[in-house]
């Protein structure tokens, strides 16, 4: 939730300076990481937080890994192929953000032992 509450104070910052300048020509890379930082870092830490067992082991480790490599690599990316400099972090980002979606989908369709529910004593 910490890289969640990050890319969203650096992505409101970003538009904030785009806004002012009226220069909007990184918006898409401004979008994506309000997307993918934001949005999908909350998504991850809300579910991990209802399910924490859905948190333990190396395929949650090996999500959390690619997600942030992801973002790590597509925005500047984003960046570097609007600006006509190249488009290959872009590319990495997004295969690394599309591997990173499958893992979780493996953690989420991982059969967890749900804890029982702890019921009132009846008296």
């Amino acid at each position: 939730m910490i890289l969640a509450v990050i890319s969203a104070i650096v992505g409101m910052g970003w538009g904030i300076q785009m806004s002012a300048s009226g220069d909007h020509g990184l918006s898409v890379a401004h979008a994506h990481l309000n997307l993918l930082g934001w949005v999908g870092f909350a998504i991850f830490a809300f579910y991990y937080h209802l399910v924490p067992q859905a948190a333990q082991g190396r395929l949650a480790r090996a999500h959390f890994a690619l997600a942030v490599t992801g973002v790590v690599f597509i925005v500047p990316g984003i960046v570097s192929a609007v600006q006509g400099t190249g488009e290959t972090l872009a590319k990495i980002g997004s295969i690394l953000t599309v591997l990173s979606l499958i893992a979780f989908a493996a953690v989420v369709l991982r059969p967890h032992r749900a804890s029982a529910p702890s019921r009132p004593a009846v008296a």
